[in-house]
């Protein structure tokens, strides 16, 4: 088993930290045990992938034509010689 120090806690976070152990029967241990467990339990799982998300932030923007320049035959490469 490993320890965990939680430092800087605020007040307010601790005394309800306290108050929710109290109501559920527990330590402020084991009910920090028990929040981190069940956070840690929640399957983060995207809802869409990347680009449609970009996409449906960008949409109501409307979109943008862009001028394609004409492509040209290559240019010799340059001799090192």
């Amino acid at each position: 088993m490993t320890s965990l120090t939680i430092r800087n806690l605020d007040e307010d976070a601790q005394r309800r930290l306290c108050m929710r152990a109290a109501e559920n029967g527990r330590s402020m241990e084991q009910e920090a045990r028990a929040i981190l467990h069940t956070a840690l339990d929640e399957d983060v799982v995207p809802t869409k992938k990347l680009g449609t998300a970009i996409h449906e932030r960008f949409k109501p923007f409307g979109g943008v034509e862009l001028e394609i320049p004409s492509r040209e035959p290559m240019r010799e490469p340059p001799q090192f010689d």
